[in-house]
């Protein structure tokens, strides 16, 4: 039987900006588990692939949002591409006359990324690149799509970033965006609270993404092997954790309380009684600690 607890997002309608793969992904399906309509953007479709070069597709996403009980609708758009936004915002508003949730989770970042590079090599197109792939499309998608929501004074904006902005990323170009992001959710959280608006930002911990399965050269089903190369993933987490993360709160009534905030998959886990999709409840924060004493 459908009820309210088990389906608490029935009826709204919700946005995954980058919902291609990895934390996208997982949030879309979960997302769509717990009742919502999903509309899944990207560049990644059957008909291309995008300069990441992936298989996975919007559709694919977009099917499997439907299989875990919501409503998925695949629509290709290029984030940094304003008309194409407002493309979006346009046919969310034509078919629903509003939007509940929007994530955030644009990147397309992995082929401009120069790991174990210090800054003064760096190739600074590719970090100017970057920033308008990973921090601009954020704050463009927002721009059009955040009205959809401010004429019902109600509404969750999620960033989905990496990491809590205290340690660095390993990349300058990298930490740069990736803080940039989380300054982004508090910028629009100050703006938007008098409206009835929230925007947060939420990391996941080690993310076993499709891409990190494969340089691991392990399964999800097979991913415990990939300890033996690095400890540390022992501890890792499927993108499904930090899509229930932000799926109980896109249900929490109470979430303008954590506006503004960089909130993680971890702690959010205890707090809303989660666990991944293997039964486990991962904690990076606590593993990271234990690793340092």
């Amino acid at each position: 039987m459908e009820t309210k607890q088990n389906r608490p997002l029935a009826g709204q309608v919700a946005v995954v900006a980058g919902g291609t793969r990895g934390a996208g992904r997982g949030t879309a399906v979960e997302l769509g588990a717990a009742g919502a309509t999903v509309y899944v953007t990207g560049r990644s479709t059957r008909h291309g692939r995008s300069a990441m070069n992936r298989p996975e597709t919007i559709e694919e996403t977009a099917e499997r949002v439907t299989a875990a009980g919501g409503e998925g609708v695949a629509l290709g758009v290029d984030h940094s591409r304003s008309e194409d936004v407002a493309a979006l915002a346009d046919r969310v508003l034509r078919d629903h006359g509003r939007l509940d949730v929007l994530v955030n989770d644009v990147w397309g970042g992995d082929p401009l990324t120069e790991w174990d590079t210090p800054f003064w090599r760096l190739d600074v197109a590719k970090v100017q690149q970057l920033w308008q792939q990973a921090v601009v499309t954020h704050l463009l998608t927002s721009q059009h799509l955040v009205p959809l929501m401010l004429a019902r004074h109600r509404g969750l904006v999620v960033e989905i970033t990496d990491g809590t902005g205290e340690d660095y990323r390993g990349s300058l170009g990298y930490d740069l965006v990736k803080t940039a992001v989380n300054r982004l959710a508090f910028a629009m959280a100050e703006e938007l609270g008098p409206h009835g608006v929230t925007a947060l930002a939420v990391t996941p911990g080690f993310l076993r993404s499709e891409a990190m399965l494969e340089i691991f050269g392990v399964t999800e089903a097979t991913w415990r092997d990939g300890a033996r190369r690095d400890p540390h993933f022992a501890a890792s987490e499927t993108p499904h954790f930090v899509g229930r993360a932000i799926a109980a709160l896109a249900a929490d009534p109470d979430i303008a309380a954590r506006a503004g905030l960089v909130h993680t998959s971890w702690d959010l886990g205890e707090e809303y009684g989660l666990t991944d999709i293997d039964g486990r409840r991962p904690h990076w924060g606590r593993h990271i600690a234990a690793s340092a004493s």
